[in-house]
């Protein structure tokens, strides 16, 4: 039989961790052309932290009370009118734009699911959505090519080790930006590791002593344009948090918007089950604990993804 009601991650002002709370709700129905999926589990990002502090306001304006979460991968339980591609039972993954995936259950479209691979855990598939699908973007905004130069910042976060593995597959040669304490992943993984701090300038110019053809920033706008100032031309940068900066300074801003398809979170689920890229899982934490979650994101020091397990019990 199914619950009677769920529970969501709610919260009714801006403000730090402290607003977040876990509320019961109402059992959601599908709409014509929706599911309600059971959520195994939902990976917690960035933005989704911006967007609670208020700092993305007069981008991405919060309704209070809001919900949270984009990520999810979970078993349908309910199907609406209209709905051919998925049956009750049938795992899936895929995301939501009603900021809705952080609770036991979510009412979904279909247009942005796709059927979970057996191969891949709740937890990868939880989570693959936002960093997937971002990478794939702002690789594909800095069209890299065969022996071409380009620079990450962030290179070790959950979507910068997906930029540098896709990077290496086109054999471009790849300047990781990140922590010394990364510089054996990003090695093994096909960059060249470039400590950030003081210097960083230099070191990337004696890394690369004939120039950056590309750059992708994935942490603030002192990178773009830091890009900038080692000769990086406008068009082959790409940023996805630093849009001020780069409207000044004419980059590029391509990431989960430009990608959100069920095709391109197929592809990257692909390259995950075949073994081609690496994806990791940092720490999951059952829903009341979201704030124990974010609290470990946002100090920003984390390899891989942070998924909450909403049916899981503290």
């Amino acid at each position: 039989m199914a619950a009677a009601a769920a529970r969501a991650v709610r919260f009714d002002r801006y403000g730090g961790r402290e607003v977040l709370y876990v509320a019961d709700v109402d059992m959601p129905t599908p709409g014509p052309g929706e599911v309600v999926v059971e959520v195994r589990a939902a990976g917690i990002n960035p933005g989704e932290a911006a967007i609670r502090t208020g700092a993305l306001h007069e981008m991405f304006p919060a309704t209070f009370p809001s919900g949270e979460g984009s990520d999810l991968a979970g078993v349908v339980t309910a199907v609406g009118a209209r709905v051919a591609e998925f049956s009750a039972g049938d795992e899936v993954l895929g995301f939501s734009f009603r900021r809705s995936s952080h609770a036991t259950h979510a009412a979904v479209p279909v247009g942005q699911l796709i059927h979970k691979p057996p191969q891949l855990s709740w937890e990868v598939a939880g989570s693959l959505y936002v960093v997937g699908v971002t990478a794939y973007a702002a690789v594909r905004a800095v069209a890299p090519q065969p022996g071409e130069t380009v620079a990450v910042s962030a290179a070790a976060g959950g979507v910068g080790s997906l930029v540098v593995q896709l990077l290496a597959l086109r054999e471009a040669r790849v300047l990781g930006i990140a922590g010394p304490g990364n510089a054996e992943w990003l090695r093994a993984h096909g960059a060249t590791p470039i400590p950030y701090g003081d210097g960083l300038a230099d070191r990337l110019q004696e890394a690369a002593p004939t120039g950056i053809d590309a750059f992708i920033d994935l942490f603030g706008p002192d990178y773009v344009q830091l890009a900038v100032d080692l000769g990086v031309v406008p068009q082959r940068i790409d940023t996805i948090i630093s849009f001020q900066k780069a409207g000044e300074v004419g980059a590029k801003t391509e990431g989960s918007a430009e990608a959100s398809t069920p095709e391109v979170l197929a592809e990257m689920a692909d390259l995950i089950v075949s073994g081609t890229i690496d994806f990791e899982v940092a720490a999951t934490y059952p829903l009341d604990r979201v704030a124990d979650a974010y609290e470990e994101l946002e100090k920003r020091h984390t390899r891989g993804k942070i998924v909450l397990l909403p049916n899981v019990s503290q």
